[in-house]
């Protein structure tokens, strides 16, 4: 009988995840059937009784799930850090944002800024314009983002700036990145995955999971715009 460890997992380690599930199964690993969406949707989703064997979420929403009794805290690795960033469509001019001040002048200069509106980067995002009391403005023309990759708003010209996790912007092809946002505004999210406590493949999870936290992975959460 195949193995298969159903994983959910935030947005940030998608790319990640994809790169790794093909040469983990063929490295006789268990074959990883995963479903990628914000933290928050991904709590929601398990509240609502969806099941599944590990979880990649925020540090925050993981120790919350483990709290409960949800998660098996035993099981919990911390597996990437991650900046949130800007990027622009591939072949437009990289604007600056290397300082609090640049930052502020490009976003007020943007026809349109798409940002997540329940993701870890929009939260963080909507906190920071309304402290750089430019939230109004910004938000008059902001494409907010319900759930998915933001810079598929700069591929169909509906945004010219795209805000979310390094590792997010990555995920979408058309686009550049541009950088993270000055790293004096932000704190690095931190993404954890854990066994969930009602699953029935204790040992296919804990085995991926010892797998996602290895010096083995490290240059591929590299490669797609994550700090291991």
């Amino acid at each position: 009988m195949e193995k298969v460890v159903r994983v959910l997992s935030t947005l940030a380690l998608k790319g990640a995840v994809q790169t790794l599930a093909g040469p983990y199964q063929a490295a006789g690993g268990a074959r990883l059937d995963a479903d990628f969406a914000p933290t928050l949707g991904l709590l929601d989703r398990l509240r609502g009784g969806e099941e599944a064997d590990v979880v990649i979420l925020t540090r925050e929403g993981l120790e919350g799930l483990a709290a409960q009794g949800r998660v098996v805290a035993a099981s919990c690795v911390d597996l990437a850090s991650s900046y949130v960033g800007i990027a622009v469509k591939a072949g437009a001019v990289h604007p600056d944002i290397a300082s609090v001040a640049a930052l502020r002048a490009t976003l007020l200069n943007a026809r349109a800024v798409a940002y997540s509106r329940i993701g870890a980067s929009g939260i963080f995002f909507a906190q920071l314009i309304e402290r750089m009391g430019i939230a109004s403005e910004i938000n008059a023309g902001a494409r907010i983002v319900p759930s998915g990759l933001t810079a598929e708003r700069l591929v169909s010209g509906e945004a010219d700036l795209a805000v979310q996790q390094l590792s997010e912007l990555m995920q979408v092809r058309g686009v550049e990145v541009v950088g993270p946002i000055p790293r004096e505004l932000q704190t690095p999210a931190v993404f954890s995955a854990g066994r969930l406590a009602a699953s029935v493949r204790a040992v296919q999870a804990d085995a991926l999971l010892a797998y996602l936290a290895s010096a083995e992975v490290a240059p591929v959460l590299r490669a797609a715009g994550l700090e291991p």
